[in-house]
């Protein structure tokens, strides 16, 4: 679920990718004041997957958000919404990756189950 090595830095470099895109994104529409708020989104979003924190969840808003963008927005279909969207399912799908704080908060854990008892008194 936390691969390391290669596989986890790849991990790593697909999660600044979505939220370097996220970020650009929000950016190139921050001019109105009723998007302020949606900026800020963004900007949480950006960082949540930076440091690998809820990377799951956070991913599908991202997904969310960029059909949302793709379907309300009076721009044509955009490539990069298209592509953020593949991608960030991409991540959904992956997980967060060895380098995250989600791998620190929910990483491997040994499970010791007692002993089943038998209903006539042998283990």
């Amino acid at each position: 679920m936390f691969p390391q090595g290669g596989p986890g830095v790849a991990l790593l470099l697909l999660r600044i990718c979505v939220a370097v895109t996220v970020w650009v994104n929000a950016w190139s529409r921050s001019g109105v004041w009723a998007t302020r708020a949606l900026f800020a989104g963004a900007v949480l979003m950006a960082a949540l997957l930076t440091i690998g924190l809820l990377t799951p969840y956070i991913s599908v808003l991202v997904c969310l958000a960029a059909v949302a963008t793709l379907v309300l927005g009076s721009d044509s279909v955009s490539t990069s919404h298209i592509l953020l969207i593949c991608v960030a399912a991409a991540l959904a799908l992956l997980g967060p990756g060895a380098y995250s704080v989600d791998s620190r908060l929910f990483g491997r854990r040994v499970v010791v189950l007692p002993a089943r008892k038998e209903p006539n008194g042998e283990t």
